[in-house]
């Protein structure tokens, strides 16, 4: 596969493609987690470091492999490529960027992004001009678009499960693998086929030499390499809104639980007395509900009443909260807002959703779950599992929880 290619090259390649990779899925991670940055900007940024990415690599690739002498880049297949590899990486991130990950939705864009890379491959290669004609090995070509989609899904898995430290690294490698495995091997498929000089094709338009797309690719080399550098850089947007919460969290854990008068317990000796006290887990006391909840701002850490939170909603790592008039990123996870919240008020109707019971205004049954609204100046709808449903019923007075002496 690589017999003829500059192997110092190749290597190049590849490191080009997983720099790419941690840069573009180090900024598609940060999409849902960092105030006062537009989710826009993100998703475009990372979709063109994937996609410069990708173009960088399949042009150093060409750069190493055995081609003509005189062969000539034509400018607008060559742009056209990368358009449509940025179009295609754009539309995947996105697919993964919103609502829970699940398997059709991270396999469709696993697809797309194996289509985006194929895709700027074959255009790119059909920008080539020369007194050549090019032919490919049909088996190559689907193995290579096979090999890009297998391992786009990989990296998405791994990226989808953590989103930083060193599962990200896990991504980045295999989406470089994803660009360079599927580069390779259709190049090994593809034969130039000489032209006589009376058969010599004639290709009008604007074309580069092997020279200047050398100082193209070392640019953007250094795009990518400062791309990355750069996203090694700690966000300081970030780090602060983790200190509050961890700060605003640890009152709540540590304050002292409310002890109940003491009665005797039944069955107990003569003169003995039991204290007793709430408990909220096996021997431990049960936190102080939060009265307030962190959220983000642009122009930094406000905190809002629990009283006036109609719900919360998983977002990756952190929450989104609405409260009856917008919703806004608070840096408490999911399972941590549940476990900070009172629960008398507080119930988790979904793995990625709880809602608040007195701010219910209407709940109906759809397929197999149900839907609640919350009210508010601006009203909005919530899913409820098929799981949680009974309880809703219940904390909603529609149906009589059963008894505890059953």
């Amino acid at each position: 596969m690589f017999a003829g290619h500059d192997p110092y090259l190749v290597a190049l390649s590849v490191v080009i493609a997983i720099l790419g990779g941690y840069t573009g899925f180090g900024l598609a991670a940060r999409i849902r987690g960092t105030p006062g940055v537009s989710p826009r900007t993100l998703l475009a940024g990372a979709a063109s470091f994937l996609a410069i990415g990708i173009w960088t690599m399949h042009f150093i690739g060409m750069l190493a492999a055995p081609i003509p002498a005189d062969t000539l880049y034509l400018v607008l297949p060559t742009i056209v490529s990368f358009l449509i590899c940025a179009l295609v990486v754009g539309v995947s991130l996105f697919f993964v960027s919103i609502g829970d990950p699940s398997l059709l939705r991270v396999a469709s864009s696993a697809v797309l992004l194996g289509a985006g890379i194929a895709s700027m491959h074959y255009v790119g290669i059909h920008g080539l001009a020369g007194n050549f004609a090019i032919e490919h090995d049909v088996s190559m070509i689907v193995l290579s678009l096979l090999i890009a989609i297998v391992t786009a899904y990989g990296g998405l898995r791994v990226f989808l499960a953590r989103q930083d430290g060193l599962p990200l690294l896990v991504s980045a490698v295999a989406f470089g693998l994803a660009v360079s495995g599927m580069h390779y091997t259709a190049m090994y498929g593809m034969h130039f086929v000489p032209l006589s000089e009376t058969a010599h094709r004639h290709l009008g338009g604007l074309a580069a030499s092997q020279q200047v797309l050398a100082l193209v690719v070392a640019l953007l080399c250094f795009v990518i390499a400062a791309g990355f550098l750069l996203s090694l850089v700690p966000d300081s947007r970030r780090q602060p809104a983790r200190a509050l919460s961890s700060h605003s969290v640890a009152p709540a854990m540590f304050a002292q639980p409310e002890i109940a008068p003491a009665e005797p317990r039944p069955g107990a000796a003569s003169g003995q007395r039991v204290i007793s006290a709430p408990l909220g887990g096996l021997g431990q006391p049960r936190p102080v509900p939060a009265s307030r909840l962190p959220v983000e701002g642009a122009d930094g850490t406000h905190f809002i009443d629990s009283t006036d939170v109609r719900s919360i909603r998983a977002d990756a790592h952190y929450t989104r909260v609405h409260d009856g008039t917008r919703e806004r990123m608070c840096p408490w996870s999911i399972s941590e807002a549940e476990a900070q919240l009172d629960p008398s008020l507080f119930v988790r109707v979904h793995r990625s959703h709880i809602v608040a019971i007195p701010h219910v205004s209407f709940v109906r049954k759809e397929g197999d779950g149900a839907i609640i609204e919350l009210g508010g100046a601006s009203p909005h709808r919530v899913p409820v599992s098929r799981a949680k449903i009974a309880e809703v019923k219940a904390r909603l007075g529609l149906q009589k929880r059963s008894a505890a002496s059953h």
